[in-house]
Formats: structure tokens, sequence, C-alpha cells
């Protein structure tokens, strides 16, 4: 019998196929399950992300504040990635300063966002590049509240979250007072930008805010950190600041655009800055007249009390140089108090009379030595209604401005020193000198013992000076070295003066009269005041 091999490889063809086809179908078959089991586990994990998620959020703020986190509102997409924002996060103070009054949130977030990859899901902890945050708040507790704490420590969970960058835009940072007669301090900030945000290590930062008063804009580059859990208000910041187009107009009575640049570091309770200012146009309502200033300080700014400490500022008004120290005092509810101890060794009188006294030009030139007290109030009324100085000046080489003026001068030092024949227009210019001590307040100038010296002579005087120009009122006495009848050109009017020296001859004196100065913007007039008699003139005579 003849054997058909072809057959049987047929047969066997038929069974391998078979056998291959089994053995694909199980595959498909695991395969489909395996894709089953997975889309399931996804499906539970994506609808789980949410929770996932939120309780990550919490432990790891938790955790790194070490204190009570509140978490409003979190939503999860996945169609590209994980894609999460939230709504009222709150971070609490640490629970011994809660326990010791503190209500606010330490921190509050109106909104945050932030994208990740799908397997961070599955990966501990998360890494996310970036956080964009919205409407956050900062409440330092008050310092006295901090050292109270001595309550048991939260437990801690784990750091679930890394990032590696915040956003924030919006801000606001308090710094809490107990004190019953100051505000906290606020700084109110545009957009900050913080890297590096690791738990021990500093966190550098980009801040932009916009300034209140004067209205400008700040930029500002430093570290932050790293935070103090047991007392934030302890905690590290450095920087560099620029602060451009700053508007004085925004304070009532002054104007001018300025600028300044500086560093600053220390702790957010207490920041030591280092800067200096260029306002190329400041200005005074009361004259409206610009003049170049520029200063150079060292400041302490309290986070606790709010006040601002000068130690001190370096400055120069036109070609004058000058120093202030002192405060600037928060006041609940009502602004600010300027307390400033002023120092000018050797100034122009030109710049400072052109800054504060609307006359054009100004009255007189020369040299100042000035120390004096300067109070602001806090209040809404101009700087210049508000301004308040007391102190004593020296002023030398004076020149009047006016040539009138100036030749009644000359020719009274001329005839002071028994020169009459010289005595006239076009005499040569004599420099004087003025010391005294004076008040200013409510714009107007009040001088008490207010010496006035010049070649020849001495006038002491006493009387007030506004600073619109419209007030100048000052009686007092004239001294001279001549006698009265040495004081006139003619020998009949000499012969004629001689039995009445003796009635002006006093107190060592060649000559003593009784004097009033008077004038408005420059034009000043001289005269003899005997006894104030006469409101209109009588018993008045010029010289």
């Amino acid at each position: 019998m003849e054997f058909d091999w072809r057959k049987k490889k047929r047969v066997d063809d038929s069974g391998k196929k078979r056998r291959r086809r089994g053995v694909w179908g199980w595959i498909a078959i695991s395969g489909l399950l395996a894709v089953i089991v997975l889309v399931v586990i996804a499906d539970v994990m994506l609808h789980r992300a949410g929770p996932i998620l939120k309780g990550r959020v919490i432990e790891t703020l938790s955790t790194r504040f070490r204190s009570r986190v509140e978490l409003d509102q979190l939503q999860v997409s996945v169609l590209r990635g994980l894609e999460v924002s939230g709504d009222g996060l709150r971070i609490f103070p640490p629970d011994d300063v809660v326990a010791a009054g503190a209500t606010k949130p330490l921190i509050s977030l109106t909104h945050f966002s932030f994208h990740a990859p799908l397997s961070g899901l599955f990966i501990k902890p998360m890494h996310v590049g970036t956080v964009h945050v919205s409407g956050m708040a900062i409440n330092i507790p008050p310092r006295e509240m901090r050292q109270q704490g001595h309550g048991p420590k939260r437990k801690l969970g784990k750091i679930k979250i890394v990032v590696d960058e915040i956003v924030i835009d919006d801000s606001r940072l308090v710094i809490g007072t107990e004190k019953p007669n100051k505000d906290p301090k606020n700084f109110e900030l545009q957009q900050i930008v913080m890297h590096d945000v690791g738990p021990n290590s500093p966190w550098r930062y980009d801040a932009t805010l916009v300034n209140a008063i004067p209205k400008g804009d700040i930029h500002a580059v430093g570290t932050f950190g790293p935070w103090n859990v047991e007392s934030p208000g302890d905690s590290t910041v450095t920087g560099h600041y620029t602060f451009d187009h700053a508007d004085l107009n925004t304070i009532k009575g002054i104007s001018g655009m300025l600028s300044s640049v500086g560093d600053f570091k220390g702790q957010l309770d207490r920041i030591e800055v280092d800067g200096t200012t260029e306002t190329p146009d400041f200005s005074i309502d009361t004259a409206n007249h610009a003049m170049p200033l520029q200063t150079k300080f060292h400041a302490i700014v309290d986070g606790l009390s709010g006040d601002t400490y000068l130690q001190p500022a370096e400055a120069k008004l036109g070609g004058s140089e000058f120093s202030c120290s002192g405060a600037i005092v928060n006041v609940k509810g009502k602004g600010h108090i300027i307390d400033l101890d002023v120092n000018v060794p050797d100034g122009r009188i030109q710049d400072f009379l052109k800054l504060a006294v609307k006359t054009e030009p100004v009255v007189m030139t020369g040299r100042v030595a000035m120390k004096a007290k300067l109070h602001i109030r806090p209040g809404k009324e101009s700087v210049s209604k508000k301004l308040g100085l007391q102190g004593e000046a020296t002023l030398w080489q004076i020149h009047f401005t006016n040539p009138e003026v100036e030749d009644k001068v000359d020719m009274l030092s001329l005839r002071a020193q028994g020169d009459p024949k010289d005595a006239k227009p076009g005499a040569e210019d004599v420099h004087s000198r003025m010391q005294g001590k004076f008040v200013m307040e409510e714009r107007r100038l009040r001088f008490s013992n207010l010496l006035y010296t010049l070649p020849g002579g001495s006038v002491q005087l006493s009387g007030v000076y506004s600073l619109d120009g419209e007030e100048f009122d000052f009686t007092g006495k004239v001294r001279t070295q001549a006698k009265l009848s040495q004081m006139v050109a003619t020998k009949w009017k000499s012969w004629l003066l001689k039995p009445v020296d003796p009635f002006f001859s006093k107190n060592g004196a060649g000559t003593e009269v009784p004097v009033k100065i008077t004038g408005t913007k420059g034009d000043l007039k001289f005269g003899l005041d005997f006894g104030h008699k006469d409101k209109k003139g009588k018993n008045k005579s010029s010289f």
C-alpha cells in the first residue's frame, strides 16, 4: 500500500495553523484583559485624582508650615496631563499661636493652579514646575502672640509635592501689631515670582508693585527665607530695589518726579534700607519753584510698629548740602507723624528761599548754617500747612537782590561807621550777617532775638515773614558805632544834632534808635519807629 506523503503534509500544516491561531488568540485576549484592567485602574485613579491631590496639597502644606490647612475646592482635568486648580486655600498659624489669640489665616489664596504629567499620580513626591497664584494675603501675627505659644507640636506628615517656581499676582503682606495706637504694616504687591522654593534654603524672588503714595513703580529682586515656621516675622529677606516715576503730586502740597535705587536686608519685622533718591524738579506749593533734590539714606523699617527711622539721610538741595535724622511714626487711623533733626552746616540762603518762598527773585543770597527740629503732623492738609520748624540759624555774606534795598544797607553801614559823605546810591556793597532763633508754623516764620550785623552797626529784630512773600514785618533797634551827629554829611546838620547825641547814645552804642522793616515780595522799606504810636506813619522817618 502506497503512503500518501502529500496528504500527511497537508494535515500537519493545518494543525500548525490551528495552533498558531490559538496562541495569537490567547495573546489577544490577554492583551485585551490587560488594557481593560489598565483602563479600569486609570479610570479609578482619575476619578480619585481630585481627592488624592487635595490630600497631597493639604498634607504637604500642613507639614511645611506645621499648622492646620483648609482647601475649599480642587478641580482636576486630565485632557492634557494633570491640570489642577484650587480655590479658597487657607494656612493657619501654628496651633500655639492660634491659642494665643491669632484668628486670621497666616496665608490665604483666592485661587491657584498648576500642571503636571499624569505619572505624577503614581510618583511621590509629585514634581510641579510652576504654580500660579492669585489673591494671596499673608498676615504675620504680632510678635507678642508668636512668643506666647508653648503648646504641643502638631504631628507632621510627608512632603508629597515639590515645586520649582511660584508666580503670584495681586498679593498683600500685613505685619500685625498689638499696639493700640498703631496700624498694621501693609505691603501691596502686583506680582512676585518665587524660584527654588525648597524648605531649607532661601527662595529667590522677583517682585513688582505699584506704590500708592507717592504713586510709582517698584521692582525688587533678592532672596526670602528660609521661612521661619515658629516666628514668620523673623524670616530673612534681602534684595535690591528700583523705584521709578514716583509722582510726588500724589502728596498734597509737594510735586516732582522721584526715582530711587537701593538695597535692603533684615527680617520682615525689621528691615534696613540703604538707598539714594533723585528728584530733579522738587517743589513746595508755597513757592512752586522747581529745585533739584538728591538724598542718600540709611533707614530702618520697623514692621512691628510701622515706623521708619532715618539714621541719617544726607541731602542736597540745589547747591546746599544738609542732613536729616529722626522718625516717620505710624499713627493709627491718621497716617504718619514726621519728626526730624535737620542740620545745614554750610548752605546757600537762596536755595532754601527759592524752595519755600514765592518771591522771585529771592530776597537775598549768601551762606546759611542751621539746626532745626522739623515736625509734620498727620492729616489731609497740604504738607506746607502741616509743616513746622523750630531752631536757630546763622546767615553770613548776605547780599540783597533788590538794588535799592542793598543800597540802603550799604549806606546804613557807611553812616554807622561815621562816613556819611560816601553814603550814596551805588556805594560799595557790604556783606552783612544775621543770626537768631525762629519758629515756622502755618506757613509763617516768626523770629525772636534776631541779630543783624554789618560793618559799623547792628540791628536787633523780632518779627514775622510769610512764605507767600505777602508779609514782612519786623521791629527792633539799630545800634551804630557813630553818634547821630556823625551820620549826616553836612556840617550844619551835624552841629544841630550834637545836642541830641546823648539821648541816642545808649548801652555803649554811639547811637541806638528803634527801627521797623516792612514790605512785600522783595520790596522792603526801612524806617525809624519811635514808640509804635502811629500805625499810619506818624513819628516815622526813612533813612
